[in-house]
């Protein structure tokens, strides 16, 4: 029935040694007038088992999120449930890689461990003092985070063993999506754009609307007769609004809504829109810049799909492989 190592009955003695130091952990540390549950098995994974406490060590810090953002007590009890059984399944999917690491004797120096610390440090501008204390503040010592990257690696050594040197990404896969996706690498034409809005009363009647319409037709005719766009904005506009880059900012005509696209089309640099009729008010939209970038040809854009690709199969192979790993193994939830 597969691999011998995933066979209940070779592996029984091994589990049954923990179940009974769990047990022993249970009767030392409990009260002698009334016991209390310190610990608990809520897990068997092969020959290994996941305690109450690592779940609730990797449950407590996303928990205490979820509990800070305000949600109704039925939502958070969801959430929290729902989070809690994805984070047992993630403790399951680590136990499984960890007992391929052994399996295929894949091991980690401490130059290795060094080595990714000091790309760490380098990437954060961090001196060996101030990664130490930004440790300290998160309740980690050296000692702890070098186990942490010790794992990290061993699980990245596993992934591309297993997967990532089996996959090919060729010339023809990054050729089909560049075609298939063509929209991405044309060249965009972008608009930056100004505006002067005047907004209408939620409670409006037709005549007060038809005030302010009066009021942005008599605005819309100075910018006829050559005033400036900027100075009539500073009187008139009610926008508070203004994009790091002056104005509303660039935007591709997608981004926009169908009505202000359709007016913005066809005008040129220096032009101005009619008054038009918005969710958000009446509003005149002046073109600042139009911004023509360039597309990107297939060999530009090889080097950016082929990654892309590679990541897609990875997520997905390695899935697959966490799941083929599951159906053999032998894998006991505890309620």
């Amino acid at each position: 029935m597969g691999r011998d190592r995933f066979i209940i009955n070779k592996n029984f003695r091994q589990i049954f040694c923990k179940v009974i130091f769990c047990a022993l952990s249970f009767f030392m540390t409990a009260d002698v007038q009334g016991a209390e549950v310190v610990d608990r098995i809520v897990a068997v994974v092969n020959d290994d088992i996941i305690l109450l406490s690592e779940l609730d060590e990797s449950f407590k810090t996303y928990a205490d999120r979820i509990m800070a953002l305000g949600y109704s007590l039925e939502e958070e009890r969801r959430m929290l449930f729902n989070l809690r059984e994805e984070i047992l399944n993630q403790l399951v999917d680590q136990k499984l890689t960890d007992q391929e690491i052994k399996r295929s004797k894949i091991t980690v120096s401490d130059d290795e461990i060094d080595s990714a610390i000091e790309r760490l440090k380098e990437a954060n501008l961090f001196t060996d003092e101030e990664l130490r204390e930004m440790l300290k503040a998160e309740g980690l010592t050296m000692e702890e985070y070098r186990k942490r990257i010790n794992d990290q690696i061993l699980r990245a050594k596993l992934v591309n063993f297993e997967i990532k040197s089996k996959i090919v990404i060729t010339k023809e896969d990054i050729e089909t999506y560049y075609k298939s996706h063509s929209d991405k690498y044309v060249g965009t034409k972008k608009y930056r754009l100004s505006n002067i809005i005047m907004k209408i009363p939620s409670f409006a009647s037709e005549e007060e609307k038809l005030d302010v319409l009066e009021k942005m037709e008599m605005v819309l005719a100075e910018l006829k007769a050559g005033e400036s766009f900027d100075i009539l904005a500073s009187v008139y506009s009610e926008s508070s609004y203004v994009s790091d880059e002056g104005g509303l900012g660039l935007f591709e005509l997608k981004e926009l809504s169908p009505k202000i696209q359709e007016a913005v089309k066809d005008i040129k640099t220096g032009e101005f829109t009619p008054v038009l009729d918005t969710d958000q008010g009446y509003q005149i939209f002046y073109i600042q810049e139009i911004v023509n970038a360039p597309g990107k040809s297939l060999e530009e854009a090889s080097p950016e799909i082929e990654d892309m690709l590679y990541k897609e199969i990875v997520d997905k192979k390695f899935r697959l492989w966490i799941d083929e790993l599951r159906e053999m193994s032998h894998i006991k939830i505890i309620k």
